[in-house]
């Protein structure tokens, strides 16, 4: 989660830092604002790719956590399953 912060952190700098260095160079105003508006696209696909990493790493941790818990519980099932046979029998 920390470093997730700290690349949304990096790449909101970058976006910032991009924008007020185009403000600040000599060009014509309708240039500037087309190189605004391509570095804001740029920043927000970027971002975008790296949420849905994030997103997709948390995803497949899950259903790691998901299928072993589920391999856990069949585990626990069977040999709960397998005491009481064994105790039955003993009765017996």
């Amino acid at each position: 989660m920390k470093n997730s912060k700290t690349l949304i952190g990096i790449l909101g700098g970058v976006a910032i830092g991009a924008t007020l260095g185009i403000l600040f160079a000599p060009d014509k105003g309708s240039n500037t604002r087309k190189k605004i508006a391509k570095k804001s696209t740029d920043a927000t696909d970027e971002l975008k790719e790296k949420l849905n990493s994030i997103a997709n790493s948390f995803s497949e941790k899950y259903n790691s956590i998901l299928n072993k818990g589920e391999v856990l519980t069949e585990k626990t099932a069977d040999e709960i399953s397998f005491e009481n046979i064994k105790k039955i029998n003993k009765f017996q």
